[in-house]
């Protein structure tokens, strides 16, 4: 049954509603005007993200030879995160979350540019850090709104399919991002121009975003205790045990698996590739994740999703331990390849638990504390991982954090069996 305030296909933009829809359609989401238009820009602004991930690694890594200097990175943008959380996820929820993305990016173009300036100079650390702490606040802000703003865009019966989608062109955007930011580090022999292209990025995905016409969002109900309101997401949370699982189980997994944060020591002092084959081995695991994000839009919704969830986490545990063992650039690929297929199946399952089992007046605050626990694994990961690195090398690194994937996913099936029965994604 439609909500009231739901509007109709043609509102949206679709291409044709007079066609009989089939029984499963893969490209439901893309007929959406406005939600094309978010796609393209967050397929460009992620691409330039992906560039400068590359840059800032490959740059450092060559200044310093610090594994530890690496792991900062991580820990400069996360700061943001743990701090910004319950403000940004309350201030999506208030204000129009169009224009919260729009402020965000212009903030990551700034600092995109910042790190472009550093880099022309040689400017010291704490300046380049203090650019990747602005980043990581835009981010705080930007994650969250533009996840929640999906869902003014397009009706609910496609959110698993608009999710799918999201999930897939952001990988794409991860699979040439990398693999461009390596090739231009490597022709221009520095990566002073992939910063600039970040911040060009940024820009253009506010010009869309100001083309974009999104249905009026539901805000949460004034009730004066400021405090409550920002915990209102932990503690919704909290109290849904299937949403909590699910991103228990992403974060202890992309935070103990941080193979990728390692990349450029294993580019160069393992593999003896430079920085073209870093770009690729970085671009890896997008692809595979591009790969299972067609298979998933190509196949009917999720009928056993919590043991597909927990299957795909364990093999992602698996194939973390087989890459930190290989010194074959190919087999490191695949290895990566996988990893960013089976991780992709979580990516989908978390992300469409949370847009489809969250009222929209929560969604903001809902997306930010997701934001904070996967934002938090990705960045603590990378920092945890050149941190052992530093002190037992790479290889131990990478393998002991396979290990204890694959413990966490026998800990989350025992502690939460309503995962275990998850079937479908709606409530």
């Amino acid at each position: 049954m439609k909500q009231e305030n739901e509007e109709t296909p043609e509102a949206f933009g679709v291409l044709s509603s007079d066609e009989p829809k089939p029984s499963h359609d893969a490209y439901s989401t893309l007929r959406y005007r406005d939600f094309r238009l978010l796609m393209i820009g967050f397929f460009i602004a992620m691409f330039g993200q992906q560039m400068l991930t590359v840059a800032i690694g490959w740059e450092l890594y060559q200044r310093t030879d610090s594994a530890l200097v690496l792991g900062g990175v991580g820990l400069a943008q996360v700061i943001p995160v743990i701090l910004l959380f319950l403000p940004a996820g309350y201030i999506v929820d208030r204000y129009s979350r169009k224009y919260v993305v729009i402020f965000a990016q212009l903030a990551t173009a700034l600092g995109s540019l910042g790190l472009a300036l550093l880099s022309y100079e040689r400017g010291p650390l704490l300046l380049i850090y203090g650019c990747l702490v602005v980043i990581g606040s835009a981010q705080s802000f930007s994650g969250p709104a533009s996840s929640a703003l999906v869902a003014q865009v397009i009706p609910e019966e496609v959110y698993e399919n608009a999710m799918t989608w999201r999930s897939s062109i952001m990988q794409l955007s991860s699979v040439l991002g990398p693999a461009a930011g390596g090739f231009l580090i490597g022709i221009l022999r520095g990566a002073t121009w992939v910063y600039v292209l970040d911040g060009i990025a940024s820009l253009i995905f506010v010009v869309l975003l100001i083309l974009m016409h999104v249905r009026k969002q539901t805000r949460p109900v004034a009730n004066g205790r400021t405090l409550s309101s920002l915990m209102e997401g932990v503690r919704f949370l909290a109290k849904t045990q299937v949403m909590l699982a699910a991103i228990t189980l992403d974060l202890f997994a992309v935070l103990l698996g941080g193979a990728v944060t390692l990349l450029p020591i294993f580019a160069r002092d393992i593999l003896h590739v430079g920085p073209i084959g870093l770009g690729w081995l970085q671009a890896a695991s997008s692809l595979g994740a591009v790969c299972m994000a067609l298979i998933l839009t190509h196949r009917p919704p999720f009928t056993h999703a919590g043991r597909t969830l927990l299957i795909a986490v364990a093999v992602f545990g698996v194939g973390t331990i087989i890459f930190g063992l290989s010194s074959w650039f190919w087999l490191s690929f695949l290895m990566l390849f996988l990893l960013g297929a089976f991780d992709n199946i979580s990516v989908v399952i978390r992300s469409t638990l949370v847009l489809v089992r969250t009222p929209d007046e929560m969604r903001g605050r809902v997306s930010a504390v997701n934001s904070l626990f996967i934002g938090t694994s990705n960045q603590l990961g990378g920092f945890e991982s050149g941190l052992v690195a530093q002190l037992f090398g790479p290889v131990i690194a990478v393998v002991a954090g396979g290990i204890g994937t694959i413990l966490v996913v026998l800990l989350v099936a025992w502690l939460w069996p309503e995962m275990r029965r998850l079937t479908t994604l709606r409530a």
